[in-house]
């Protein structure tokens, strides 16, 4: 049996992607594997590319032919694996040597685990938070409040991470980053991958919940580490990602919480929206750079959306206003702006 498949989703990232996989090749050495790339309907020669520079015979390409998101374009690699292991890598990242072999090698010792993160840095070796605290109101609010830094005093005041931790010890975490998270494959496959409903962001914090509740542990270790580029494919549309991620969150907190948890997550989400929007004006002031000025157009947009926004509705008939970016991968039913989600002006 193969011992580990390492699952590769493909949107244009020729650039990238190519030093993903070699550096796999190169840095593996203990462990059978194979790798999947799940090509979300790249341009003309991407995936023709890949098949060039890397002739192996355990490296598979699943052509989707159309974008799919994250979840629905990982779960077409998923269903292609055949590893004991099946872990979910980010185009833009790096292995480094003998991570994998680790890697595997700590997930054989903990057998109660289902789910398995590991330290992630930048390209400059600083640690990347992926380790994350599962997302509720109450620890929304935290974060809004400015309070989250206090978490690493008491558990209380835990907002999204793990604050006064770097990855630097082995440790229970409530989820991983999708950018480069293994689970024991036939516990994946039982749990139909990733939610087909998150198109982009809230699918790993999902699964990882649904392995906690399947009776399973999610364990870190800092002995396997890769580096994550991190933001090719946001950094093409900001907006468009980020109006992802304020969809993600309501279909995650209804699906989880109820009406009542989608309604109320999102007062925390135009006090952080609303901060962030104060500063970036005060930025833009001190440096009105085109980029500073795009940040701050683009907060606004996500402020319009979610005020306006009946996060039930959203979550259970995809309604939402009309603010110029329809959900990627499907058209929007929009909402019209009536008296009930009138829209704020600048």
């Amino acid at each position: 049996m193969i011992k580990l498949s390492v699952v590769i989703l493909c949107w244009n990232d020729q650039k990238v992607i190519h030093d993903a996989i070699r550096s796999i090749y190169e840095c593996t050495h203990s462990i059978s594997f194979e790798v999947i790339v799940s090509d979300n309907g790249s341009a003309e020669g991407c995936v023709e590319g890949i098949r060039a520079a890397f002739p192996h015979p355990n490296l598979r390409i699943v052509e989707n032919k159309a974008n799919l998101g994250f979840s629905k374009g990982n779960n077409e690699g998923i269903k292609a694996a055949n590893g004991q292991y099946i872990l979910i890598l980010n185009p833009d990242t790096v292995i480094h040597p003998d991570a994998l072999d680790k890697f595997v090698e700590y997930a054989d010792k903990h057998p109660e685990a289902g789910a398995f993160g590991c330290r992630v840095v930048y390209p400059d070796g600083r640690y990347q938070t992926t380790a994350m605290v599962a997302p509720t109101v109450a620890r929304l609010w935290i974060h809004a409040l400015s309070l989250h830094r206090l978490g690493q005093f008491t558990e209380l005041l835990r907002s999204r991470a793990y604050y006064g931790w770097h990855g630097d010890t082995e440790r229970e975490i409530d989820w991983q980053s999708g950018c480069c998270v293994m689970f024991q494959g036939k516990l994946l496959k039982e749990l139909g991958g990733f939610d087909p409903q998150f198109f982009y962001h809230g699918e790993e914090v999902d699964l990882c919940k649904r392995v906690w509740e399947a009776g399973y542990k999610v364990l870190f270790t800092p002995t396997a580490k890769i580096t994550h580029i991190g933001g090719q494919s946001v950094k093409r549309a900001r907006t468009r990602f980020d109006l992802e991620t304020h969809r993600s969150f309501y279909k995650y907190f209804y699906k989880h919480f109820g009406e009542a948890g989608a309604r109320r997550v999102r007062y925390p989400i135009l006090a952080i929206l609303l901060r962030r929007w104060v500063l970036s004006g005060i930025t833009s002031l001190v440096r009105p750079t085109e980029t500073n000025q795009a940040i701050r157009k683009s907060l606004w947009t996500q402020i319009v959306w979610n005020y306006r926004l009946d996060p039930p509705r959203f979550a259970k008939f995809q309604e939402e206003p009309d603010v110029g970016f329809a959900p990627m991968g499907q058209p929007a039913a929009t909402m019209p702006a009536t008296s009930a989600t009138k829209t704020p002006t600048t």
